[in-house]
């Protein structure tokens, strides 16, 4: 049986290193039988022959599928871990001293995300691991193309501290040129998004942004306003990597910046796939937590 829309496969070519969706199935300019394709866990869009195509068998998607989920709660648990420890140091710091201190209990109020994703299914899964992670958050499925005209009013509705704008990216075809963004399948598109937020936030404390995905034109996000990024080597990103930058700045104090190295030390691909420049946290503690 031929490969259809709805597979999940892997490029021969590549060695079966990414499992993919197949999206479309189409004819490319020669007239060659190809499929454009996703990611199904990497923010990276793609075509490929048919004949380069290997359908995977749904034994093996569980089991990528249960390995990916084992590296996300692994690091979800290293991430409350870590904020117990910040907590405790953030009460002392809010309350000195000790007999004040004493049976204390404080409340979070952790920066909000607005996160803009052209995947739908990649959005509910971000959502999902928000939830999780106690982080409050407001999504939109926009496709790459439309975000840039979308994101100033979402912005003026939900007044969000930390925005995401990703989805899918990835080099056109036959690309050796890897500083001109027209190389690229939707960086331009990201790049005009950040462009928008900054019209209606400049400062990069007030609002904080990550844009891109999958190999995405870097410098020019960053220049356009973005304080992260990917792809510094324009390798792949997982789809988790935003979530778990941006619960980082929402759970660091508003008094701290944070260790670029302790931003990108918490997410799947680290510095060769995300980067970014100093931010403080947006989040604050409050005390005393209320009994009613």
């Amino acid at each position: 049986m031929g490969i259809k829309v709805g597979d999940v496969v892997g490029r021969k070519s590549y060695g079966l290193d990414v499992y993919f969706k197949v999206m479309e199935i189409m004819e490319d300019d020669s007239g060659i039988p190809s499929a454009r394709l996703k990611g199904l866990d990497m923010r990276l869009c793609a075509s490929a022959p048919l004949d380069d195509l290997v359908k995977i068998e749904p034994g093996k998607v569980a089991d990528y599928w249960r390995m990916l989920m084992t590296k996300n709660h692994e690091a979800m648990r290293k991430v409350f871990s870590r904020r117990q420890k910040d907590r405790e140091r953030v009460l002392t710091r809010s309350v000195p001293d000790a007999g004040d201190a004493a049976g204390l209990e404080g409340f979070d109020v952790p920066g909000r995300v607005l996160h803009i994703d052209g995947d739908g299914e990649y959005l509910d899964l971000c959502m999902t691991t928000y939830r999780q992670l106690q982080i409050p958050a407001d999504g939109y499925h926009i496709p790459e193309k439309q975000q840039a005209e979308r994101i100033y009013d979402l912005l003026m509705e939900h007044r969000p501290d930390l925005l995401v704008i990703t989805g899918h990216d990835g080099f056109k075809k036959g690309t050796k040129d890897f500083s001109d963004i027209n190389n690229y399948h939707n960086s331009a598109y990201f790049v005009d998004a950040v462009k928008a937020a900054r019209r209606y936030e400049k400062s990069r404390d007030d609002l904080v942004i990550f844009a891109g995905a999958c190999q995405s034109h870097y410098e020019d996000l960053l220049k356009a306003g973005a304080n992260f990024a990917s792809s510094p080597k324009r390798v792949l990103i997982h789809a988790f990597d935003p979530v778990f930058i941006m619960e980082k700045i929402a759970y660091t104090s508003i008094y701290d910046p944070i260790s670029l190295r302790d931003i990108i030390a918490g997410t799947i691909t680290g510095f060769d796939g995300v980067g970014g420049m100093e931010t403080r946290g947006r989040h604050r503690l409050g005390v005393p937590r209320s009994p009613y």
